[in-house]
């Protein structure tokens, strides 16, 4: 067999092995950023797909990462080398407070992210406080600081890899995710 028909049959296996029996509607959440299921992250780091969140009620199980996508939403943005909440970050934040209170067995993660530009050590920092921006509000609003833990992954988990103004946008976030 040549090695490029070898490469398309181990490719196509590898995507079979991915597939699920999941609905495919389940497996994103509303206004998805293009995020694989994971955010980008893998097992056990932030992520869940989805944006700013949608319609709760729809078939998640309550308390996981899907419900807290739908219900809720699980990141904000920021502008550039800020780390201070907008409008629609704080209403999805009252929105994630509204779902802790209610999941009170759910401890979460929130990551600070940072688009490509500026220096590693100068990402890492941002990427902190805007992660501890989201915890600090979500404390300030009751939710119990224990219950969240934070982590800053500066620019080297990028929602968008590419280098544009819209990749810039969407990889300037904080990401909630239930551990």
């Amino acid at each position: 067999m040549k090695p490029w028909t070898l490469a398309c049959l181990a490719a196509a296996a590898l995507l079979a092995a991915c597939s699920s029996d999941k609905d495919a509607s389940s497996a994103t959440g509303a206004g998805s950023t293009g995020a694989d299921a994971t955010g980008g992250y893998g097992a056990g780091g932030p992520g869940g797909a989805g944006g700013m969140g949608g319609a709760g009620g729809s078939g998640a199980t309550p308390g996981s990462q899907e419900d807290l996508v739908r219900t809720a939403g699980d990141r904000i943005f920021f502008d550039t080398d800020r780390s201070t909440l907008n409008s629609q970050a704080l209403a999805t934040l009252d929105k994630q407070v509204a779902w802790l209170r209610t999941n009170p067995q759910v401890s979460v993660w929130v990551a600070g992210n940072c688009d490509e530009r500026g220096t590693e050590e100068y990402n890492l920092a941002l990427g902190q406080r805007r992660a501890s921006a989201d915890r600090d509000y979500l404390v300030a609003h009751g939710v119990d600081r224990g219950r969240i833990e934070t982590i800053s992954y500066g620019k080297s988990r990028p929602i968008n890899p590419a280098s544009t103004p819209e990749a810039w946008a969407q990889n300037r976030n904080a990401i909630t995710s239930v551990k």
